[in-house]
């Protein structure tokens, strides 16, 4: 079976030949040398990035109103190529390989953080959910993509569909901050409350803009009996 796939990814790479999206080199989607040029975030600010409240000591003044109860962020959405490896990655063409590289980026975020063995104990990852004709139309869901690679390294549970999209909804960049608070109103739907129940959840998507996706899942997900609900994405904007 190995030599099979071996046999397949062989003739992907004759047939459709990988290209670094930020320098053009041959044989990968992201190369060591532009990887590089990327600045990893180094702090864990809470939702508002006020410097001097980190999330770990509790929501600053300007945070007490939200349902998210801080948020983990690989790079920042301003740069211009991990703006184009996100849109390569969710819209066509998908190219679903991109989770990895992505993934890399939150990883050594942590790694930075030097986030002790037993910050991990006892918590669960979620991600955001798409919509059905989505998920047919792109074929996975980035953002349970990330969650995968994040589950395997740092060895926490996965979740799967335990939160669910329950209506289509124009895609939120398109939207202004004030229609994306009401495009994501009763969303989500947690369809087995047990899951969730008095757990600490650390809910996954790919990019942080406004919050309000983030913070409606974290609402429904806390209405279910979740004890907090932190977010983790690869870039926030």
């Amino acid at each position: 079976m190995k030599k099979l796939n071996q046999i397949k990814k062989n003739l992907l790479d004759i047939f459709f030949p990988k290209f670094c999206l930020g320098c053009g080199k041959e044989g990968i989607y992201l190369c060591q040398d532009c990887r590089a040029c990327l600045e990893v975030s180094e702090d864990s600010f809470c939702l508002c990035q006020n410097p001097k409240r980190l999330i770990e000591e509790g929501k600053c003044r300007k945070c007490k109103s939200k349902e998210l109860d801080g948020l983990y962020f690989g790079v920042s959405y301003q740069n211009k190529l991990i703006k184009k490896l996100i849109r390569q990655f969710k819209y066509e063409p998908f190219i679903k390989e991109l989770a990895k590289p992505l993934t890399d980026l939150i990883i050594t975020h942590f790694l930075l953080l030097d986030k002790a063995h037993n910050f991990w104990e006892g918590k669960i990852l979620v991600s955001i959910p798409l919509s059905k004709r989505k998920l047919k139309k792109r074929g996975f869901n980035q953002a349970e993509e990330v969650a995968e690679e994040l589950s395997k390294i740092f060895k926490i549970p996965l979740i799967f569909n335990c939160l669910v999209k329950i209506k289509e909804t124009p895609p939120q960049a398109e939207l202004s901050e004030k229609e994306r608070k009401e495009n994501i109103k009763g969303l989500f739907l947690v369809k087995e409350k047990e899951e969730v129940k008095d757990k600490k959840i650390l809910l996954v998507d790919d990019v942080y803009t406004t919050g309000a996706t983030m913070e409606e899942a974290a609402k429904v997900l806390k209405e279910a009996g979740a004890k907090e609900v932190r977010g983790i994405v690869v870039a926030r904007g």
